[in-house]
């Protein structure tokens, strides 16, 4: 079991060297992440609504390395709605600091990330969604992001580690994505000990969020980078799936807590090596009735019936995983084709009752027709092409209707049986 763990910050050193600090106990060094860049810090965190103690070591961090502390402003809410991104530029605007930190869970990072790049170099999200937009502007105009320091506060998304933020439109129940390098944080943290606060549905959500990115970039990998890959995906879902449980059970358990943040880390530390694909998509579209965690949670395994052609050598991997836990029959192992796919499928339901969670889309209150008519409307949308191309079995927007439709109602029912392989 500490060889496991081992292997896990193994990894994260390999990913992120020096500019990553990470373990339990470590939310004093904040200051030292941030006072290379300048001595005006603009703070931007709830942090202080959850503890006080905590609130205390960042700002008594921060100043005596130096950096006047401005704030702190109010972070986003959960799903970065667009609205809290254009308060955060006028608060950068206003503030005209030489660093952001910004202490808070997924969305909160994702949400300063994206309210720097505005403050910086204008115009509104829809201008940066998609691919390497915002270094396109930074080169055309010369101008540079604001250093970014941050510091998790969830075992979830692995925000403060990667290129990617998500920005919801709550008008339109529709989430999109900034995919650039320009955007990864220079600096980060994360005292795994600050996840103790997380709320028992926060924890399920942020486990399967780290899940998905595991599972998708493994599905995705190509022969090039396949045992990185491998050794990446395979950590971080036993350090997942080996934790949730204990950490549902009692929250202060570090041990769990500590596992469930290399676990989830290492699913950030996946998703820069490869892409999400399918059930992030179907996510971004249910954002108005399902936590994104969850959404990921319902759908992959009914994706992973579908890639089953294309991932053969990934599910004999991953069922030995899943056998490991009880959550598949003992000779599932022994199985091939579509059959492996339905076993390690299964596995991923029963780990989802386990933990009381939905495994069909009927029974989540508010789901109707009109999900599936944006879910499919967005999968043809050009901002979004990117997860269609990254799944093991690729589609263009001309498949969508006949392949992911068909994804869609089985997800919807429970009924492998209904996924059309191509």
């Amino acid at each position: 079991m500490k060889q496991l763990k081992k292997s896990a910050q193994a990894l994260l050193l390999e990913f992120k060297g020096k500019s990553y600090v990470f373990g339990v106990g470590c939310l004093d060094k904040v200051g030292e992440l941030a006072s290379p860049f300048g001595k005006k810090a603009l703070l931007i965190t709830n942090i202080r609504a959850r503890s006080e103690k905590e609130f205390s070591v960042i700002i008594q961090s921060l100043e005596q390395a130096g950096n006047e502390v401005i704030g702190p402003v109010q972070s986003a809410r959960p799903n970065a709605p667009q609205e809290d991104v254009l308060r955060l530029v006028e608060e950068i605007k206003r503030a005209h600091p030489d660093c952001i930190v910004v202490v808070a869970g997924g969305s909160g990072i994702d949400a300063a990330k994206a309210a720097n790049v505005l403050s910086v170099l204008g115009g509104d999200c829809e201008d940066y969604f998609g691919v390497g937009r915002v270094t396109q502007k930074v080169d055309s105009i010369g101008r540079s992001l604001i250093p970014l320091v941050a510091v998790q506060t969830a075992s979830c998304s692995a925000a403060h580690l990667t290129k990617y933020s998500n920005i919801t439109n709550v008008q339109k129940s529709q989430k999109k994505l900034m995919a650039d390098e320009a955007i990864i944080p220079p600096k980060a943290l994360f005292d795994y000990a600050l996840a103790r606060t997380m709320p028992p549905s926060l924890t399920v959500d942020g486990a399967f969020d780290g899940l998905s990115h595991c599972l998708e970039v493994f599905f995705g990998a190509s022969e090039a980078n396949f045992s990185k890959v491998q050794k990446i995906a395979e950590t971080g879902l036993e350090l997942i799936i080996r934790s949730v449980e204990k950490a549902l059970g009692d929250g202060e358990n570090i041990e769990a807590r500590e596992d469930l943040g290399l676990g989830t880390d290492l699913g950030g530390y996946a998703i820069m090596v490869g892409g999400t694909s399918g059930p992030h998509l179907t996510s971004f579209s249910l954002v108005d009735i399902l936590s994104h965690g969850r959404a990921c949670a319902i759908m992959s395994p009914y994706f992973t019936v579908f890639f089953s052609p294309a991932i053969q050598r990934q599910l004999k991997i991953l069922i030995k995983i899943y056998a490991k836990y009880g959550l598949v029959a003992p000779g599932a192992a022994e199985l091939t084709g579509r059959d492996l796919a339905e076993a390690v499928a299964f596995g991923m339901l029963n780990l989802a009752q386990r933990l009381s969670l939905p495994t069909t889309l009927d029974e989540i209150q508010g789901y109707s027709g009109e999900h599936i008519k944006r879910i499919l409307a967005a999968a043809k949308d050009p901002q979004l092409e990117m997860k269609l191309k990254s799944m093991p079995v690729p589609l263009d927007s001309g498949m969508v209707d006949g392949y992911l439709a068909p994804i869609l109602e089985a997800a919807r029912t429970g009924n492998f049986r209904l996924i059309r392989n191509m």
